[in-house]
């Protein structure tokens, strides 16, 4: 319905609402998503996109399933949750799905998301999609990097703690894939520290949008 999806938008999509509800280092989070992802790759070696599987906080969960038990017997099932899951892809097409790709620095192009899905088990709610690449990327004359994240900040995106990151595929064996830390506190405060001092119009480089200072990143290299 119109409502479901302006709902949704609000929710998921927020960022578009950032700009009028946070500014400079007062940003935080409204909605927490915890994450696991895979990159995958062919039979012959190449990068072809990222798993990514987003379980949602309770109270964006309670939000978005308002009025969507069809049947009313307390579950929601596929076909219950279809009408939510095409918004969330559809809304996070125009922020390239949260993430971005390289390959030795480069921003990657993606391609279009048609492998996803969302289920309710738990009382949770977790959304999966594949991102591909609009190109395959070879991690041995490459390094590849990702990161996901809400370049707002709005919506905090962690990685769970056990396994956060996994291969799909066949990962050439003289490639290794790292997770890099979190930035520490001290990290963070000097962040915050230079936000404040810089004017409400400044902007962070074009490399690097705010949220991705908040942000994991993941990498694989090979060795020569």
């Amino acid at each position: 319905s119109r409502m479901a999806a302006r709902r949704n938008l609000y929710i998921v999509m927020a960022a578009m609402m950032a700009p009028f509800l946070v500014t400079g280092a007062r940003a935080h989070p409204h909605v927490w998503i915890e994450m696991q992802s895979d990159v995958v790759f062919t039979e012959d070696g190449l990068i072809k996109g990222v798993d990514l599987e987003w379980t949602f906080d309770d109270a964006y969960t309670q939000m978005a399933l308002e009025g969507l038990d069809v049947d009313g017997d307390g579950l929601y099932s596929q076909e219950e949750l279809a009408p939510l899951t095409k918004e969330n892809i559809s809304s996070l097409k125009d922020y390239d799905y949260f993430i971005v790709m390289r390959a030795s620095g480069e921003q990657q192009k993606i391609g279009e998301v048609t492998d996803f899905g969302q289920i309710w088990s738990n009382n949770k709610l977790t959304l999966h999609l594949q991102v591909p690449l609009e190109k395959p990327i070879d991690p041995k004359t490459n390094e590849f990097m990702f990161k996901v994240y809400d370049p707002e900040f709005f919506i905090a995106i962690d990685y769970v703690k056990d396994d956060p990151v996994d291969i799909v595929g066949k990962m050439p064996v003289s490639c290794t894939l790292v997770v890099k830390p979190l930035p520490t506190d001290a990290e963070l405060d000097q962040t915050r520290t230079m936000l404040s001092e810089k004017g409400k119009d400044w902007k962070p480089e074009v490399s690097e949008d705010f949220g991705a200072m908040f942000a994991q990143a993941v990498s694989i290299a090979c060795r020569a």
